[in-house]
Order: C-alpha cells, then structure tokens, then sequence
C-alpha cells in the first residue's frame, strides 16, 4: 500500500518503487541454511535495494543475527520489525563501519526500553486495582531469562510489589494448565505474561477465562493485540489486558495513524496489524523521507539521512535513531504521550473491542476504565477503577 501511495504521487526522486520478496520460511522452524538462501536470493536475484524483515520467530531472535551479517555484507540498508535484540544495535556501536547498514524500525524499540515499559505499566496497574501481588510467566528466550526476569526481580519489589510466583515456560508448550494452578496457588492477584506467539495465546487466554482464574491477566501476549482476536478465542479474551500497537485501537496517536489504518482496510478488506504498520511505516515514511532529503539513493548518503530523521509515522510521534540506529525513546520512558515518541499502549477488550487503559492521557481521551472479570476473585467487592 506504502508503494502504491507513493508511486500514485509521481514515485521517488522521479523513479516508481517496487516490491519484491522472498519467504525465509519462520511460520515453521526455519534452519539457518533457509534464512541464508531466501535473504541472499533476495538480493542477488531479486536486486533488491533495501530489506525488511519482520519479527523473528520460534522463540530464536538470534536469527535477526544471521540477516543483519547477509545484508551488512552486502552493504544493503536492513530494517527489523519486532526484533528488540539488544544485540543487533550494539554491534553498530562497536563496528559501526560493518554494522552501519542495520536499523531497527519496527514497533517494539531494545529488550531494556520494553522491560522499563513493562514495569511502568504494571505499577499503573497496580494503582488503578490496589493488587500488589504478581506473577510473571515469560516465554523462555534468552532475553527474557538473562533481561526481564532479573528486572523484574530487582524492580518490582521498589514498587511495592510482592513477587509470588514466576516461571518460564518452553517457546513449545501448549498446556498452560499447570502454570496457571501454581500461580493461583501462590496466590497472585495479577499474572503478567510475555507470549510471542498468536495461536498460544489464545490457548493461553481460554484457560485463563474457562477455569474463571481469581488473578487479572496481562501483558505482552501477542495474539491478544491482533484485532481478530475476539472472534478466534469467542469472546473469552473480554478483560484481558494487553500491550497494543497504536493500529489496533480508534484513536489518533499521529495525524497519520487513522488514515493509514483506514486505507488498508479500504484497501484490503482486513484490519492493519502492528507489523503491517511497521512496514508501511518504513516504506511511506521513515525511508521516502530519507531518501528523498538525501536526494539520491546512494546507499552511503541514505544512511546519514536515516540518522537524523524525525518524523511522524502511523505509530510514533517524531520517529528518530539513536547513535546505535535504535529506536529513540524518550528518557521519561514509553508510557508518557506527551515525551515519548514510541508508545508502550496497553489496552483492555471490553465488549468485543480494544480500549485503552495505559497510558492514562489516552484513557482519559478515549472516556474508558478499567475493568474486572465477573467471577470471583480479589477484585469481589471492589468498584471499578
């Protein structure tokens, strides 16, 4: 849609872009032998200028790794969406003549950003439901084991948290049942849950919402976010709790975001998920507006023009890169609207559709509160927040 666009405008420094791909296979288990071979055909073959690539899957982010080393080699400008590898934008820092090549554009800026985010939006959380009892069950990647965990080890408790339960679970597993029974028995009035997988979580959401658990469940679970959701878990994603891309909800974070989410539907007939705004947001924005300010497509002059882009795209108020080509948070953190130009947004389904709870300013906006299940649990008796 992002070609489209720009090419109905009269193209790019007079020249019309053009889309080619190749599939590195990551809805199975791709090897390593697959990742070379599509990415190389890619750009030998296939000529291309530029790459995205979307999030890594099966649990192993490293495989970001084995793009960012194929494109850096070939000199070509790599975009990642979804991959918050902290490793991808360190290698800048130390070899930034090899690495130079690598940006991170997607929704989700490093792993160190998000679990700052994290944190922030459970200590909101706390405040609207007065819970201070938590658990936390993350899907076992190394980020997760050697990064959140320990911060949320170490940072929870200043807030006044009791950690009561926390666990990590294989990237295979398919029965949360055990998890859940453990955490309940710990008595943990809130479980928060990192699952990058969409079909998983919503095995993760029924059994939550069938054994009518007394814990708010929320998080970082993808499928949650995907506006579909609804439909696919039959209404028992109602209450659940959830970090959202700005996409998924109706109101404008940018001047930019409804129109884009309005378009794609007109012309798609599906609704715009996160990673299809991240590509849209790096093809109509973030890399027109770079290549356009350097005024050729020379890959050295692209690249500096990337350093200093701000600009507004579908998810994020003034996008810039850090001195590493990450994406540049504010110092405040992702959970102030007024500071920060990547939104950490965590939304609620009430009735079938996503309404945001977190950051409060979009709360406040949107006229919605949070709310608690209907069965029993610490929240009886409670008004809502």
């Amino acid at each position: 849609m992002a070609v489209e666009q720009i090419n109905a405008e009269g193209g790019l420094l007079g020249r019309n872009l053009t889309i080619v791909a190749e599939d590195d296979n990551q809805e199975t288990t791709p090897d390593i032998t697959e990742l070379t071979n599509a990415l190389t055909r890619l750009i030998i073959v296939d000529k291309a200028d530029y790459v995205i690539a979307g999030a890594a899957s099966g649990g192993n982010a490293n495989n970001a790794l084995v793009y960012q080393d194929i494109c850096c080699s070939q000199k070509k400008i790599l975009f990642t969406l979804g991959t918050p590898l902290v490793d991808l934008t360190q290698r800048v820092l130390d070899n930034y003549d090899k690495y130079k090549y690598y940006f991170r554009a997607g929704v989700s800026p490093n792993e160190t950003a998000l679990d700052m985010a994290y944190v922030q939006s459970l200590a909101a959380l706390k405040s609207a439901t007065g819970f201070s009892k938590i658990g936390y069950l993350l899907q076992d990647t190394t980020a997760k084991r050697e990064g959140t965990a320990p911060y949320f080890d170490s940072e929870l408790p200043k807030l006044g948290f009791e950690i009561v339960y926390h666990n990590l679970f294989a990237p295979a597993t398919i029965d949360f049942t055990s998890y859940f029974v453990q955490a309940e028995a710990a008595k943990a009035q809130i479980l928060f849950a990192f699952l990058p997988n969409a079909p998983k979580s919503a095995t993760l959401v029924n059994e939550w919402y069938e054994r009518q658990s007394p814990m708010v469940l929320c998080g970082d679970i993808s499928g949650v976010s995907d506006p579909t959701f609804w439909n696919t878990t039959s209404g028992k994603t109602e209450f659940v709790l959830s970090k959202v891309s700005a996409v998924s909800l109706s109101y404008p974070i940018t001047d930019k975001t409804l129109p884009a989410k309005e378009a794609f539907l007109d012309r798609w007939g599906v609704v715009m998920k996160g990673g299809g705004a991240s590509a849209y947001d790096v093809v109509r924005f973030i890399l027109f507006d770079a290549i356009k300010r350097a005024g050729t497509t020379e890959t050295e002059a692209v690249i500096k023009a990337l350093e200093k882009t701000e600009i507004d795209t579908s998810l994020a108020r003034n996008f810039e890169f850090t001195s590493s080509h990450d994406i540049l948070v504010d110092a405040a953190g992702m959970t102030s609207p007024s500071q920060s130009s990547i939104l950490y947004i965590a939304a609620q389904w009430q009735n079938g559709v996503q309404v945001p709870v977190f950051p409060e300013m979009l709360r406040i906006q949107a006229g919605t509160t949070y709310k608690f299940p209907p069965w029993q649990g610490p929240w009886s008796n409670k008004l809502t927040p």
